[in-house]
């Protein structure tokens, strides 16, 4: 696999794809610039070596249709402060071959939305799967895929995926696209380096012990990937909204909290599980309980067994608190994914706050902490933690689909 630290991009004009997907108020400003601040390593590398960018991305959820609130146009100027020079903009993704030939060294062309083109995610438009058509309709969209994706690549000499949050589609500009360029032309930003590395960490680089912090409303979201942690976890700390399925599936009363009640054998099977694989399972014991899904409700500190009718479990109470302290702070490799409670209200943070103030602790003691998720980051940029853990992962679904052990298409599409 070619690395971009030892490519040098001089006259080369790159593609990139990056993930500019980031959230915009109702006048179209941007309201976090993360993601462009975390493409900066790249995209610099290439213009400081004297090459010139195109850069690609999507943006929300067109379907296929432009969409003028998801016009790419609105973050050109964000991008050229954030690069300190001129931004071009073509407005048709598809349409940008005289733009991206009149290109020049230093310069950069910023693509439109590529999802206004139902092709870049290949889903065939206005069919359903239970259609007899489908099939048919299903391969067609994948050659247009491929013409798709081969347009994009005809605009530049090498290709660059720095989109780990996309990393784990099969679209036309994270993995159809690099079929087009040789070996030694394409290559994993800076950004998708690091996200690979902290992912193979935590997965093949195990430093005892290992401690796992599942938390967030659904058990049914998360059981591939606690399915495949118990192979490799000392502690498996598991909080959340899913407490409460666990709580009712050993009998106990809930009240009004969220609850899976298909899934109360499931999580049965995950206790047994446990067992047989010697993996200390960490249960929340109590909660704080709330007479309303507010900020402004009444609270009480009660056992996630017995939950007054009419009240509902919100936040992880003090005795839990302590128990998943005393599973993070001698782990020396610690995963935490999902808050522990409602942590959008600022009274239900204290289960959140106590995990990442734990992992933050054990980190200084030289533990490898990974962070990730859409809530948890989320989470720990509320408290102001994110620079005190080992590494913060800007992609929700690739990075739990490479916990549960699945091949990333858009980190294959560039090889070995």
């Amino acid at each position: 696999m070619a690395k971009i630290e030892d490519y040098n991009f001089e006259g080369k004009k790159a593609i990139v794809r990056v993930d500019f997907n980031v959230p915009l108020d109702e006048n179209g400003n941007i309201t976090d610039d993360t993601r462009i601040r975390g493409a900066l390593p790249t995209l610099k590398k290439i213009l400081d070596d004297g090459g010139s960018l195109i850069l690609m991305s999507h943006m929300g959820k067109p379907k296929g249709k432009v969409n003028a609130k998801l016009s790419l146009s609105q973050i050109k100027d964000a991008v050229a402060k954030a690069l300190g020079r001129d931004v071009k903009f073509a407005p048709d993704c598809m349409k940008a071959q005289e733009a991206a030939k009149e290109l020049k060294p230093g310069e950069v062309l910023l693509l439109e939305n590529l999802r206004f083109y139902p092709e870049e995610e290949g889903k065939p438009v206005g069919i359903d799967k239970a259609d007899p058509g489908y099939d048919a309709a299903k391969k067609e969209m994948k050659e247009r895929q491929k013409e798709f994706a081969k347009v994009l690549a005809s605009y530049a000499d090498v290709y660059v995926n720095d989109a780990f949050g996309t990393a784990h589609r099969r679209h036309a500009s994270t993995a159809v696209i690099a079929d087009y360029f040789d070996q030694q032309d394409k290559m994993l930003g800076f950004l998708m380096e690091k996200e690979v590395a902290a992912v193979d960490k935590i997965m093949k680089d195990i430093k005892r012990p290992f401690t796992a912090i599942m938390g967030g409303s659904k058990v049914s979201t998360k059981i591939g990937i606690i399915e495949n942690l118990m192979d490799k976890v000392d502690n498996l700390i598991l909080c959340g909204g899913m407490t409460f399925t666990f709580a009712k599936a050993r009998g106990g009363k809930i009240g009004n909290s969220i609850v899976e009640n298909d899934k109360l054998q499931l999580a049965l099977d995950i206790i047994k599980l446990a067992e047989e694989k010697g993996v200390k399972l960490v249960l929340g014991t109590d909660c704080v309980a709330a007479d309303a899904f507010s900020n402004d409700a009444n609270t009480q500190v009660c056992s996630v067994m017995d939950i007054p009718e009419g009240w509902e479990g919100m936040d992880a109470g003090p005795d839990s608190i302590l128990a998943f302290r005393e599973a993070i702070l001698p782990a020396k490799t610690i995963l935490w994914n999902g808050p522990a409670g409602v942590f959008e209200f600022d009274k239900f943070t204290a289960g959140s706050k106590a995990i990442a103030d734990a992992i933050v602790e054990a980190t200084q003691n030289g533990a490898f902490s990974l962070v990730g998720g859409g809530d948890s980051v989320a989470c720990i940029n509320k408290f102001g933690l994110a620079d005190s853990v080992s590494y913060v992962s800007t992609g929700g679904g690739a990075l739990l689909e490479a916990i549960e052990g699945k091949t990333l298409p858009g980190v294959a599409a560039i090889g070995e």
